[in-house]
């Protein structure tokens, strides 16, 4: 008797959703708190809560709706046979357009973007609601809807010219792999990964905003004696107009080698003083300093290549196929289903790397605390946490869960406590 895949994976998503719905009401009756944490009390203040707390209940409950219509529509199309009606129908309108359907990659293409439209039609309707209602009431949203819609079709325009020649390429690998298939799937997205993290920054990023050297002045030579201090080959140093699109405030760099590059996002630049952008940037070049970029790049290259040999011991499997209602085996198709069968162990593995990235976390903190930048630092938390509206009130096991970042409370109370060891 074959395995009920179909019904082991449906099964598994709907005890997912029950088990994370817990979560997410767990963190519900915290968001409703109308206290702060103790540790917080004094440093944020009442009004910064007051806002903070109705923003976190209005994306709560936006939440709640969001994931109860998924569930509803990722189990139905599964449990209805969507996708081998799908993939039928995307066959039909090859022929329709005179084209060969026995052609695998035309078929591909064709089933992925009648995917792609669907899924822009069902997710529109969510999007505009986060964007312009829910961030709009708290402040954040600073698009137009002209700006909304070109973003999309941009990113549209740009699923269509790189997406077609990946999907063709691991197609032709699958197709002509043999025994080393997981070997050179992984080679592949490895390339590719090392290829689109070159230009994505020089080529992508700069069709939804504008990068501009951040000026000559005070700022400017902090950040670079603290990059010189540490041998960080600091090669250019930007400033991006977030601001165009939301007042949420980051930072981030990027390059390889000698040619690395630091973005500062204008919001943070405005919300923080010197003192305050140069710790965050002492936190995030010792994550650079402590090998965290390359520890965390070699573990999702193993997880990548533990994936693909997965992949490949089940990608002829007819029960697979049969169970969802395909005939045929696909490659695209067994990748979907192959995702959808390894879902149990994607959690795990998440919750894992959770765990991991909030270690790094303190590490990187306790970094820029022994730089000198433990007060601007501890402040500077603070104000991103006040400016941002970031929950102050965390469930402990929605968080331990969910978060690859620790909650403030945790961050300052593990400086605080470096603090007192020094003394």
């Amino acid at each position: 008797m074959a395995f009920p895949y179909l019904e082991a994976v449906v099964g598994f998503m709907i005890f997912m959703y029950f088990f994370e719905t817990y979560l997410d009401v767990r963190q519900h009756s915290a968001l409703k708190l109308r206290k702060l944490p103790k540790p917080l009390e004094g440093v944020v203040g009442q009004e910064k809560f007051e806002k903070s707390r109705a923003y976190s209940l209005d994306k709560s409950y936006f939440h709640f709706v969001h994931e109860a219509v998924t569930i509803l529509m990722e189990s139905s199309i599964l449990l209805y046979g969507v996708l081998p009606w799908f993939w039928q129908k995307s066959g039909d309108f090859l022929v329709y357009a005179g084209l060969n359907a026995e052609n695998e990659i035309s078929h591909t293409l064709a089933f992925l973007a009648g995917v792609s439209i669907w899924s822009q039609i069902t997710d529109l309707p969510f999007s505009l609601y986060s964007t312009f209602v829910i961030e709009e009431r708290h402040g954040f949203n600073k698009q137009t809807v002209w700006l909304f819609f070109r973003d999309m079709i941009k990113s549209i325009a740009l699923s269509i010219v790189i997406g077609p020649p990946i999907v063709s390429a691991i197609i032709v690998i699958v197709q002509k792999g043999g025994p080393y298939l997981a070997i050179y799937l992984w080679a592949f997205t490895f390339v590719l990964s090392i290829v689109m993290m070159t230009i994505y920054p020089i080529l992508i990023a700069p069709l939804f905003n504008k990068f501009t050297p951040l000026p000559e002045g005070d700022l400017r030579q902090k950040i670079e004696s603290l990059a010189s201090s540490l041998k960080f080959p600091l090669k250019k140093l930007f400033v991006v107009d977030g601001s165009t699109r939301s007042s949420h405030s980051n930072a981030y760099m990027y390059g390889f080698f000698k040619n690395k590059r630091i973005v500062l996002y204008d919001t943070l630049i405005q919300q923080c003083n010197e003192e305050e952008v140069v710790a965050i940037l002492g936190h995030e070049l010792g994550h650079w300093k402590l090998n965290h970029t390359m520890y965390t790049f070699a573990a999702v290259q193993i997880l990548t290549i533990l994936q693909f040999g997965g992949y490949t011991l089940v990608r002829n499997s007819k029960d697979l196929f049969q169970s969802f209602g395909f005939g045929s085996q696909p490659v695209l198709i067994g990748f979907i289903l192959f995702q959808h069968t390894v879902t149990p162990i994607q959690h795990i593995v998440s919750f894992g790397l959770n765990l991991v990235s909030r270690a790094f976390e303190f590490q990187a903190d306790a970094f820029a605390k022994k730089l000198g930048y433990g007060a601007p630092l501890r402040s500077g938390l603070v104000k991103l946490q006040e400016e941002n509206l970031s929950a102050m009130n965390t469930d402990p096991w929605y968080s331990a869960y969910h978060y690859s970042h620790p909650p403030l409370v945790e961050r300052l109370a593990a400086i605080d406590e470096s603090d007192k060891k020094t003394d």
